[in-house]
């Protein structure tokens, strides 16, 4: 059984988790469950995250030197978000939840990653197979660890495993079916240079072996290995009834592209998925419509952390009467946004946070010609709406920024716009 050799891995080995987040805890439970004499310590620079862990049995590390003692411990199961370099531990010491499962169950996973379009494509792909192959489990960045979903597997089940620039970064092999559906400039407050993060989202595909698939853009070809099954899934020529379709988008086409030749990859036949691709329900903060408040539509596309995912929601609708942007500033680069709105201009930027400033910054030296705002709170940023939009405005949160600044997440900004909007009206 794969279990097992998870098991055995880290079977007589002392075991450092870094990080006590939703997979470090799920990592801890692993360990109690399967081997709870092996000796386990947990590290996490959060000192109240670990208030829950009998100190009698477990060594806990915290503050900024809790990874000074990782270089003690024979594994290191690194959780998503915590940087980790050669000071701290030798690579060969560093593992994973998503190391240890990749190699355990590699044969059964569709690994899917991307800048953008990760989760929609995991979950399109994981209710495809929910109506066709039945057999199937989803897990990872979409927000259930891997070692959660064990109890569910056996040697039929296929695994839809959402897989982000962090998960990968430390992977000693690819997933059977790797999906890279993009790399734009992000992270780069962890990964430092756009080409570590690339780095890390190849390797999705990058450790394949002669039977595996990629399912790629092919933007990606010169990346890809001669040696595996190479599907460029922008060059597919399905139809599609563009007007049923519950995905917008051409962005989404893509997607919908790459969930197909994924589900192809393990055996199911388009025939039998075309009628579920219909029946699809889009995720929350995906340029999700809202509905109309006051006379005006409202969409929230808080998912939106980078500059090409904002240009994808501009080009989706007809027409933005209020562009909500800004928030935590990664550093990331903004003139292709500014570039864009220079010659599709909307009536109304709304700018917040540093990465506000760096926009700001980027529209003017494209001259930008339209009305530029700034807002200190999502409520304040209603309240401009509210004395200056009209019948059948569109107001579209698609912010081109991370959430950290205020909020925990996308979706914690996404769900306070959402409160605001259903209590909006014109006077």
């Amino acid at each position: 059984m794969m279990l097992t050799s998870i098991i055995e891995r880290l079977r007589d080995k002392r075991i450092l988790i870094a990080g006590f987040g939703r997979e470090g805890r799920s990592s801890l439970r692993f360990m109690q469950k399967y081997l709870p004499d092996t000796e386990v310590a947990v590290a996490d620079k959060n000192e109240m995250s670990l208030k829950e862990i009998d100190k009698n049995k477990y060594r806990v590390y915290y503050g900024d030197e809790y990874l000074s003692s990782a270089h003690h411990y024979d594994i290191v199961i690194k959780t998503p978000g915590i940087a980790m370099n050669a000071d701290d531990v030798a690579p060969a010491v560093i593992s994973s939840q998503t190391d240890l499962f990749i190699e355990a169950f590699h044969s059964q996973i569709i690994g899917i990653t991307g800048t953008k379009g990760k989760s929609t494509t995991t979950s399109l792909i994981y209710h495809l197979l929910k109506n066709t192959y039945h057999n199937v489990v989803i897990a990872g960045n979409i927000g259930i660890p891997v070692f959660d979903c064990l109890d569910s597997i056996d040697d039929k089940t296929i695994i839809v495993y959402e897989l982000s620039a962090h998960q990968l970064q430390y992977i000693t092999r690819s997933p059977h079916v790797g999906v890279l559906l993009n790399v734009f400039e992000e992270h780069l407050d962890h990964f430092i240079t756009f080409e570590n993060y690339k780095k890390a989202k190849l390797n999705v595909m990058r450790l394949m072996s002669n039977n595996d698939t990629a399912v790629v853009n092919s933007v990606f070809e010169d990346e890809t290995n001669d040696n595996v099954n190479n599907i460029f899934f922008d060059r597919n020529d399905v139809s599609l009834d563009l007007e049923a379709l519950p995905l917008k988008g051409e962005h989404n086409i893509l997607n919908i592209k790459a969930a197909l030749c994924a589900c192809q990859s393990m055996g199911i036949s388009l025939d039998a998925m075309m009628p579920h691709l219909y029946t699809f329900q889009p995720l929350d903060h995906r340029l999700q419509f809202l509905g109309i408040y006051g006379g005006v539509k409202f969409y929230n596309d808080s998912i939106s952390t980078i500059p090409q995912a904002t240009i994808a929601a501009l080009m989706t609708l007809p027409k933005v009467d209020f562009l909500l942007l800004g928030g935590y500033d990664r550093g990331i680069d903004y003139s292709p946004l500014a570039e864009y709105l220079a010659t599709n201009p909307v009536a109304n930027v709304m700018i917040t946070g540093k990465a506000g400033s760096s926009i700001n910054n980027a529209l003017e030296l494209v001259s930008y010609k339209g009305n530029i705002i700034s807002y200190n709170s999502m409520e304040e940023a209603f309240a401009v709406m509210k004395s200056m939009a009209r019948k059948d405005d569109v107001c579209l949160l698609s912010p081109a920024a991370a959430s950290y600044d205020r909020y925990k997440n996308f979706e914690e900004r996404g769900d306070k716009f959402k409160e605001l909007t259903m209590k909006f009206n014109i006077d």
